[in-house]
């Protein structure tokens, strides 16, 4: 094995057979949800095994109340940029609403154009056992997917809110249909939101393909969390299962305060942070340079 300069082994492209390894010797996978380049590039060199282009960058990045208004083309935008910031990292691209519930052959069409168009290595849908012939055919058309189940967002107004899934016998019952309806069209993974942890404990011990949990417990194959989230980055009230690990918000808000304070007093930028004419050029310009200073002061 080829190791590098600090004594440490070149780190391996992170593929669909990667995570599945994980998931056979127990160690855990890593991921985050992001939207633009220099967060992708962050999260690809702290050692991230899979970024997901999620939809809900609609309101991290874009400003909307919900993830329903994004489109493909700003989904298509966005998981471009993070592809460019990437190197190792799998980069996986969320399907927005109305890109696959039209019907199946626009969901096929769709997935396409996020590998074709966009860099993506792989896409995810929401929905279980009724997504099943979608998913199928979208990994037919050798698109790698990724299901979703539990709380969807896409689904909302349907569920009537943000709400936990599967806390009725008959709820658990359904989601491991879809988990195994998931499974056997196709899905390399499925990711788990808002659900028990005893549920996603269950649904991770039956699935061989594994397991992406947010709001699911801890035994989960692997974790995600928005990264505006864990950067402490988003102005509105946190989700129980959201664990801070930066107060971003203060830390930007603090240092634009400093930057427009120094500019008031004139302390920035200084004598050191410009650029200067040669000497020969200062000696001639002397007077005019001299009145300017004078105006400024």
């Amino acid at each position: 094995m080829k190791i590098t300069a600090f004594g440490q082994a070149p780190r391996s492209k992170v593929r669909i057979s990667t995570l599945q390894e994980k998931k056979l010797r127990h160690e855990v996978i890593s991921s985050v949800s992001l939207g633009d380049f220099a967060s992708a590039r962050l999260a690809d060199e702290a050692g991230i095994d899979f970024i997901l282009v999620g939809d809900s960058l609609a309101m991290t990045l874009l400003g909307y109340e919900s993830t329903l208004p994004v489109t493909m083309d700003e989904m298509l935008h966005h998981t471009r940029a993070v592809r460019r910031g990437v190197k190792y990292a799998m980069v996986v691209a969320d399907m927005p609403f109305g890109s696959y519930q039209v019907s199946v052959e626009e969901g096929v069409k769709n997935a396409a154009r996020f590998m074709k168009d966009a860099g993506a290595e792989a896409v995810k849908v929401e929905g279980g056992e009724k997504r099943a012939e979608l998913v199928r055919r979208i990994v037919e058309a050798e698109v790698p997917v990724m299901g979703h189940i539990g709380l969807t967002p896409q689904s909302v107004n349907l569920m009537s809110g943000y709400k936990v899934q599967g806390k009725t016998i008959e709820a658990v019952e359904n989601l491991m249909r879809d988990a195994v309806a998931l499974e056997r069209a196709g899905a390399f993974a499925v990711l788990l939101e808002g659900v028990p942890r005893e549920v996603a404990a269950m649904i991770t011990g039956e699935l061989s393909v594994p397991t992406i949990g947010i709001g699911a417990g801890p035994d989960c194959d692997g974790q995600i969390l928005v990264f505006h989230d864990l950067m402490g980055l988003s102005t509105e009230p946190s989700a129980k299962f959201v664990r801070k690990y930066a107060d971003g918000a203060s830390i930007a808000a603090a240092a634009v305060r400093a930057y427009k304070a120094d500019l008031e007093s004139r302390q920035f930028p200084s004598d050191g942070e410009s650029y200067h004419l040669p000497k020969e050029a200062q000696l001639a310009l002397a007077p005019g340079l001299t009145r300017k200073r004078e105006m400024l002061h």
